[in-house]
């Protein structure tokens, strides 16, 4: 009897720990999803402001056809490219974020065309929409950091032992981070 009772305690115990364990991960995986929500809703912001970007440049620069169509075409390319954060694979991130730093570098060429338009940058219009865009752009970069520090902490909770059983079990799997854009590691070349 007295084996019986302490097999049940110990049962007990190992189901209460495993439970605590398994709602951990869901949480901690929540979180990455919540995290990945927040990168979308950055990119979103941005993918919202192009166009009135594009149309105010265009008024003063109608001949730069070619910078709007690239503008264009990227940000279509970019939208068109959605992830499953509870699936996510670093092949679809990595997709994911070649689009975007794809979009990223036609809005550079957008923005060098007011440059070439005195009346253009001393337009409010245009002003208050490039300090938007530089905004997000910096919120893109904090959301991208804090996804990436909320996926390392999923990560590190599922491969350490012996919570990695109990992960294993439920089918938890790491998720992939942001990396650096290739090249990224390379200062770029100014020249006057």
């Amino acid at each position: 009897m007295k084996k019986t009772i302490i097999g049940i305690a110990i049962v007990a115990v190992l189901a209460f720990w495993a439970m605590g364990n398994y709602n951990k991960m869901v949480t901690e995986e929540e979180n990455v999803e919540t995290s990945w929500g927040n990168v979308e809703n950055q990119y979103q912001r941005r993918m919202d402001l192009i166009p009135n970007l594009v149309a105010t440049v265009k008024g003063y620069a109608a001949h730069e056809k070619e910078t709007f169509e690239a503008v264009i075409a990227a940000r279509a390319k970019a939208t068109q490219i959605t992830i499953d954060p509870s699936n996510a694979t670093p092949e679809q991130l990595a997709a994911y974020q070649n689009a975007q730093g794809e979009l990223s570098q036609a809005l550079g060429r957008l923005l060098a065309v007011s440059e070439s338009y005195p009346d253009l940058k001393a337009n409010q219009n245009f002003m208050a929409l490039q300090e938007q865009l530089e905004g997000t752009e910096n919120r893109i970069t904090v959301a991208r950091n804090q996804f990436n520090e909320t996926a390392k902490g999923f990560n590190t909770l599922i491969r350490k032992f012996p919570n990695n059983i109990i992960a294993n079990i439920f089918g938890f799997e790491k998720k992939p981070y942001f990396e650096a854009e290739a090249g990224a590691e390379k200062a770029p070349t100014v020249e006057f």
